[in-house]
């Protein structure tokens, strides 16, 4: 029995992975071009996604999921990155390595949203920041020695995000790919902001 809601799934993410910079994908006997395409789709309008996320947004199985990865990763289509216990995917070569990191953290729900209130409010303390996102202090403070650690986040006098105008490109250019709150903050940064990938 064919699976509909996991084939239009495909199809519409295999469609922005045809129209996009990845359109060019080696193609191959083995039939699975149209859900290579889609996981192309899928990382160029979700960077940083972790397998899970990819394997459970796309309906694919973990072992064709895997196998897919695998190939588009051998081609050059996609790179991998390891973060922490995860391994996430982005398109190959469109990102610098502070692109990668910061979107890594902005795929975390707590870390988006320190980040997101720092843009709008840089003089935030940890105590303003834990009630806006509505975590404890010490969860904020976590975050934060993590996001200093990986250079995201700057802890010398407050908290100051690092390459501000890099972070809030990329939560304008993907935020629909991340959460309500984002594309809210996005609708009020796009004034300001431009982007030419």
């Amino acid at each position: 029995m064919v699976d509909e809601d996991k084939r239009s799934t495909l199809r519409r993410f295999a469609a922005v992975g045809a129209a996009g910079p990845l359109s060019q994908l080696p193609t191959s006997d083995d039939g699975g071009s149209e859900t290579r395409d889609a996981i192309a789709g899928y990382v160029a309008s979700t960077p940083g996604a972790h397998f899970s996320k990819l394997r459970d947004d796309l309906k694919l199985g973990t072992g064709e999921a895997q196998h897919h990865l695998r190939r588009l990763v051998e081609d050059g289509v996609v790179e991998a990155h390891r973060d922490g216990d995860y391994r996430r995917f982005f398109p190959a070569g469109q990102f610098s390595d502070f692109e990668r990191v910061a979107l890594s953290y902005l795929r975390r729900e707590t870390p988006r949203g320190m980040l997101r209130e720092l843009l709008r409010n840089p003089d935030a303390t940890g105590g303003e920041l834990a009630d806006a996102l509505g975590v404890s202090p010490p969860t904020v403070s976590k975050y934060a020695s993590e996001l200093e650690r990986v250079g995201v986040l700057s802890r010398e006098d407050g908290y100051a995000v690092e390459e501000p105008e890099t972070v809030v490109m990329l939560l304008v250019r993907y935020a629909e790919s991340f959460d309500a709150d984002t594309a809210a903050f996005a609708a009020d940064a796009a004034d300001f902001v431009s982007y030419d990938p």
